[in-house]
């Protein structure tokens, strides 16, 4: 059965107005994450830990070992 112009819109309209909604939910979801995230982080670097020399670290290892191939990181 084959929906007129104006049920069309309305479907549209209405799909639109949800999404909305949720958009506006997974924002807050989002933020409520960096809040805790960003807690997380000061708590750390209170403990000592420097973070962004660790990230440092991480990608020279991963950029490292992106340099010597495939072959020699996989295991026969």
């Amino acid at each position: 059965m084959e929906m007129n112009k104006d049920e069309q819109i309305g479907f549209h309209k209405g799909s639109l107005a949800t999404l909305a909604k949720e958009r506006e939910e997974f924002i807050k979801v989002i933020q409520v994450v960096e809040s805790l995230m960003q807690a997380h982080i000061k708590a750390l670097k209170d403990l000592g830990i420097d973070l962004e020399k660790e990230a440092k670290e991480a990608l020279e290892k991963m950029q490292k070992e992106k340099k010597k191939g495939l072959d020699s990181r996989v295991k026969p």
